[in-house]
């Protein structure tokens, strides 16, 4: 079997076609059973679709190109056409490395988000579940998120705020290191406070509240995270309940003043107040920073902390490449070793037969009274005569041939320098297990 990785991604295609291509999560099953019946030589299956990717990865019969251009074009609203110019195409050792890499966060729209993982492992349980997961697919699978855990965790590359949201809550825990006591409020109610309400509720913030011009739409999301609502006018007489406070409304004008930040600041006793303002027109009066017992950040400041992380990112990915590279070699070596287990059951099963009979000759010997001594050297000479016969012959033949390729390689296998069977077994990499 070959494995072919085809897909398309943010690279490649516009967030237009991407939004055509992929497939729901409900119909992902659905589709993965008709790839096996539609396309010829597809024997196993798995599809990754998120927003940033469509990626289709399949074990196919080495002899069968599939056309899965033209199956897609069949099941998503987009041309075959659309999809030749935007997509592309990995085999074995290539579709690995191609995969660690997505499986990493190396290949991400943002470099070394941690949430593909994630999607990676489900796209293959899905396949698992669907009975299109077989060895092959299983195999990869198992080198795949092995290595991309090892990214994770034995390099930099996630561990580094680059969006705005969770670096303005990174920043809070700078501050107070732990935020279980602590109370937050967020204001407006659209999508990047809603990202900083899910990386404060991941920090086990203690209590949250929503302030929202319409306060349908607060209500909405502190549903959520069973926060408090209430509208922006009602912001100044409860600042002082909250040592954080992080706004990203579309008000043309500050919704927090100076004046109100100096009076809650007055009845908190001096207690600190984290602030930070993402919103373009601000939503926090600049002076504010200048008030004692504030700690005061824009979005210039986020932008250079991220700058710096993604930098650092950056450096990280190169050392990264080291474990694709090495995840990939070790795809490959285990796939051979796989395609080769039949060869090796029948070598084991010829010598076990030698041994069988060797042993059932010597046992007859030895109810016959012949001289233990005698019956053990001969069992010995058996056994040594026909394990070697098949090489012996095999040599012979290699010779006869000129064959240098296999005499070297023979060579090397028994030559007395190489390693000992301990020395070899520290350097081998592990054996996939099964998850």
């Amino acid at each position: 079997m070959s494995i072919l990785a085809y897909g398309l991604n943010y690279r490649t295609a516009s967030i237009e076609l991407r939004e055509r291509v992929a497939f729901p999560e409900e119909h992902t099953q659905d589709a993965l059973r008709q790839i096996q019946i539609d396309v010829p030589g597809v024997r196993e299956a798995a599809i990754i679709s998120t927003c940033n990717r469509t990626e289709l990865y399949c074990a196919v019969h080495p002899e069968v190109e599939p056309d899965l251009s033209s199956w897609l074009a069949k099941h998503r609203p987009v041309s075959a056409q659309e999809l030749d110019d935007a997509s592309y195409t990995h085999w074995d050792q290539d579709a690995a490395k191609h995969q660690i890499r997505v499986a990493a966060g190396l290949d991400s729209q943002v470099l070394g988000e941690p949430q593909i993982m994630g999607q990676v492992k489900a796209a293959y349980e899905t396949a698992r579940a669907t009975g299109t997961l077989g060895p092959e697919l299983n195999l990869l699978s198992q080198i795949i998120l092995r290595t991309a855990k090892q990214v994770r965790t034995e390099t930099e590359i996630g561990r580094n705020p680059v969006s705005v949201a969770f670096a303005a809550v990174s920043l809070a825990l700078q501050i107070f290191t732990e935020l279980g006591s602590k109370k937050a409020l967020l204001l407006g109610a659209g999508e990047t406070i809603g990202l900083v309400a899910e990386h404060l509720e991941s920090q086990g913030i203690g209590h949250m509240a929503i302030a929202n011009r319409t306060l349908v739409n607060a209500e909405i999301l502190a549903a959520k995270y069973d926060a408090d609502s209430m509208q922006l006018t009602d912001v100044a007489e409860r600042l002082a309940e909250f040592d954080i406070v992080i706004g990203s409304t579309g008000s043309s004008l500050p919704v927090v003043g100076k004046g109100a930040v100096e009076a809650a600041i007055k009845q908190r006793r001096h207690k600190p107040i984290f602030m930070v303002d993402i919103a373009v027109p601000r939503d926090i009066e600049p002076g504010v920073g200048e008030l004692p017992d504030v700690y005061l950040y824009s979005i210039d400041d986020l932008s250079q902390i991220i700058d710096n992380n993604m930098q650092q990112r950056r450096e990280a990915a190169k050392t990264a490449e080291t474990f694709v590279q090495a995840g990939a070699k070790l795809y490959l070596r285990e796939s051979r070793v796989k395609k080769d287990q039949a060869l090796l059951r029948a070598v084991r099963d010829q010598a076990k037969t030698m041994q069988e009979e060797a042993v059932a000759r010597a046992t007859k010997d030895l109810a016959r009274g012949t001289d233990p001594q005698q019956v053990v050297k001969r069992l010995g000479a058996d056994l040594t005569n026909k394990l070697l016969h098949t090489p012996t012959m095999a040599i012979r033949d290699a010779s006869a041939e000129g064959r240098t390729d296999i005499l070297e390689y023979l060579r090397t296998m028994y030559s007395n320098d190489k390693p000992r069977e301990e020395d070899a077994t520290k350097t081998s990499p592990p054996a996939p297990q099964e998850d």
